[in-house]
């Protein structure tokens, strides 16, 4: 699979790590990066990093390459990306943020690449693919929405209960991790509360998983609520689910059956341990559920607590999902 990295922060460093990680690096074939950043700044950014810890080997970032564990991989910095030749590429990995209109989404196709994979919500996508909940409605559509990282942890959960025991109503607490959308030290943004420095407080504001819920899950529009708290913590999120089943089940008979369906779903995980976020770091599930924190009250009403790293395993996602795409005949 040739796949090229359009917007190289985050979630796009992220992703070259996993591949560099992968046994044979997975069958991909990173065929590009493209960042407005300088070049030496990238290649730094992507060798010492603050949450993963630093590469253990040289990363080089001069003359339009990207030189890494014997790779050498192409390096540009073009602000229109269908201004490049991607003729041969699978799928552009639009990892900018700034797709959210259909012109911006569309410019990896009119380079040549066949297909477009975007790292968020988009309006611009005519598709929105959550794995482990909705991979059957990628049809051929090129212009794909990876979601985002509380919908890939939510999604696939919210899918195997109410094949379980059915959902009525449920509401979703994501108590999240700060990110760059939030300023360390106060300092005016859209939100008044997410204006204040998020290194310093929980904040509490929204999420956008629960509207995407109502188009991944469409059986389940309108019956789940959502919000989120974030907190003062870099990396590691997670989703604490409240819910009321359509049928009931005992305490035992409800965490046997949840737990051997969440491991036989190869996006999910469990654990039986007392973990602490820093202990899910890098782990590449969209969402471990936390066994001890898993109870039903009255037959019929159940909390479910689960851990999910919101960039390491939500890039796993974005491979998984490329794989798909490129899997495809060609249209």
């Amino acid at each position: 699979m040739r796949v090229a990295i359009n917007g190289f922060g985050r979630i796009g460093r992220t992703i070259l790590r996993q591949v560099l990680n992968l046994p044979d690096h997975g069958n991909v074939q990173i065929a590009l990066i493209n960042d407005i950043a300088p070049a030496d700044m990238l290649g730094y950014l992507f060798q010492y990093d603050s949450t993963f810890g630093p590469l253990p080997f040289e990363v080089t970032a001069r003359d339009h390459m990207l030189s890494v564990a014997g790779h050498r991989i192409p390096l540009t910095q073009q602000t229109d990306l269908s201004r490049l030749d991607l003729t041969g590429v699978d799928v552009v990995l639009e990892c900018t943020g700034i797709a959210r209109e259909t012109d911006v989404a569309r410019r990896g196709l009119k380079a040549g690449a066949r297909s477009v994979l975007i790292s968020g919500p988009s309006p611009a996508a005519e598709v929105t693919v959550v794995l482990g909940a909705n991979e059957n409605s990628l049809g051929d559509a090129r212009i794909v929405s990876n979601a985002s990282c509380t919908t890939n942890a939510l999604a696939p959960l919210l899918s195997l209960l109410h094949g379980l025991c059915g959902i009525e109503t449920a509401h979703m607490t994501t108590i999240h991790c700060y990110t760059n959308s939030q300023p360390m030290v106060d300092a005016p943004r859209g939100d008044m509360a997410r204006s204040r420095g998020g290194a310093l407080s929980m904040v509490p504001t929204t999420s956008s998983a629960t509207q995407l819920i109502d188009e991944v899950l469409p059986d389940l529009a309108g019956r789940i609520s959502g919000a989120a708290v974030r907190v003062p913590t870099a990396s590691v999120s997670a989703v604490d689910l409240v819910f009321t089943m359509k049928t009931s089940m005992t305490n035992a008979t409800f965490g046997k059956a949840l737990r051997d369906l969440v491991r036989a779903q190869p996006v999910l995980g469990w654990t039986d341990h007392p973990l602490v976020s820093s202990d899910l770091r890098m782990r590449p599930e969209s969402l471990v559920i936390a066994g001890p924190e898993t109870r039903i009250v009255n037959d019929r009403q159940a909390r479910i607590f689960g851990w999910y790293d919101n960039e390491w395993g939500f890039s796993a996602r974005m491979l998984d999902a490329a794989a798909l795409m490129a899997d495809r005949e060609p249209s």
